[in-house]
């Protein structure tokens, strides 16, 4: 038997959870879809809307009026598996399906406010998806031991504030409120289990079942700052805390009747359980320059501190249930972007832009609940201002995942041994209304 509990895409609607799997990691920047024009390049620097607050809450000091604005995504994921060569653990051909395409359709939205206090003093507050991924195969495919469905729907709440210490320079600071609900499932070969201790059953013909749920409640903080040397020029630093959840629930496990005997020795029944997540920090530089009057280019580099994602532990609250431990041994990455603004008219602005986001996953660790690729980002994307106080934002970016191999094999399990192929189409709309 295989546990994780693994974060996911998540959806701020009451319905729908979501997926992007292939990703550079699991860390969603979903948050702009002036950003999603640029292929999130340069959203540190460029804090033309109240989304600064997610990305660096200086920005907020350059927004003259109070504005709100939502903003919904479409992401459509492709994520299709080959299976070559998987096995039991006793060598014998794993029976099963591919696992058709495992991505999720979803919408996933989110909201920001900001104020002006005065010239000098701004208040924002956003509610965002920062993290997550999701997963779910045929229940019968061939790496059913492994993964079955992988899902994770988190809130953030981000009340911020930012001050202009100087003509050029600002300061800013928020809050990070974080919940985190996940549910995660895997099939068990409880017929090789069985057999293991002498029971009349045989490998893949005795299949149970095992669904993991919980949630918690974390709390981080971000931090940004803001340097404006001249009036066409801007730099932005921001920084986003670590976060870890300690998301603690329940095991809920099917037994077929063949390998009921395992439960009488306390094995395999429902029980309590938690697994701690490391979410990393991020330190993200980016520069945003006007060229000319109508021509801007935006551009950063940010590092994610994924070698706080070590292993993957599951302790059960039942004592005769061992704990769960998958490695991932993940690398800190570093992502690099450009993009370029042109101002048609004073009404509409395009946008385009290229981001390179390697992934941190070491294909030695690779596994079907996260799958992992290096991905080339390319958007495009327009603004249109009606009014003064009204703006309207479309933006769209096609997401490239290099091709994964997996091999991961256990005692238990057996090995999971193909390649994993896909990419991410998003697209958004956003509402901005100052007043």
């Amino acid at each position: 038997m295989k546990l994780l509990l693994i974060p996911i895409l998540v959806a701020l609607t009451a319905n729908s959870t979501g997926s992007v799997a292939l990703a550079g990691g699991f860390a969603l920047n979903e948050q702009s879809v002036k950003g999603l024009g640029n292929a999130f390049a340069g959203s540190a620097a460029t804090a033309d809307d109240a989304s600064t607050i997610f990305f660096n809450p200086a920005g907020l000091t350059r927004l003259p009026d109070n504005s709100i604005f939502g903003a919904s995504y479409v992401i459509f994921p492709k994520v299709i598996f080959q299976n070559r060569g998987s096995t039991t653990a006793t060598g014998v051909p794993l029976s099963g399906g591919n696992g058709g395409e495992a991505g999720v359709d979803i919408i996933v939205p989110n909201l920001y406010a900001a104020w002006s206090v005065s010239d000098r003093l701004k208040l924002g507050i956003g509610i965002n998806v920062p993290f997550g991924l999701a997963t779910k195969y045929e229940s019968n495919w061939v790496g059913r031991y492994q993964a079955v469905e992988s899902k994770l729907t988190t809130i953030n709440i981000n009340p911020t504030v930012a001050a202009k210490l100087s003509d050029n320079f600002s300061v800013g600071a928020g809050l990070n409120i974080q919940y985190a609900q996940a549910t995660l499932s895997n099939a068990i070969d409880f017929g090789l289990i069985g057999r293991s201790v002498g029971l009349p059953t045989q490998s893949q013909q005795a299949d149970g079942f095992v669904k993991v749920t919980g949630s918690d409640w974390s709390v981080g903080y971000n931090l940004g700052v803001m340097y404006e040397p001249s009036k066409t020029t801007r730099i932005g630093l921001s920084y986003r805390s670590p976060i870890t959840q300690d998301i603690r629930g329940n095991a809920d496990f099917t037994v077929p009747v063949s390998a009921r005997a395992l439960t009488a020795r306390g094995q395999f029944t429902d029980t309590g359980a938690n697994a701690v997540l490391n979410l990393p920090d991020t330190l993200s530089l980016a520069v945003y320059h006007e060229l000319n009057p109508r021509l801007a280019i935006v551009s950063d580099v940010t590092w994610t501190n994924w070698s706080r994602f070590k292993e993957l532990r599951v302790k059960f609250d039942n004592p005769v249930q061992a704990d769960t431990v998958q490695p991932e041994n993940w690398n800190d990455t570093f992502r690099f972007g450009v993009g370029v603004n042109y101002a048609v008219s004073k009404q509409l602005t395009l946008r385009t832009g290229v981001t390179y986001d390697p992934s941190p996953i070491d294909e030695q660790f690779n596994t079907p609940r996260l799958p992992g690729g290096d991905r080339t980002l390319l958007g495009f994307g327009a603004s249109y201002r009606p009014s003064k106080s009204l703006n309207f934002d479309i933006g769209y970016t096609h997401v490239f995942v290099n091709d994964s191999d997996i091999n991961q094999s256990s005692s238990t399990v057996g090995a999971l041994r193909g390649n994993f192929e896909g990419s991410v189409d998003i697209v958004g709309l956003q509402l901005s209304w100052e007043f």
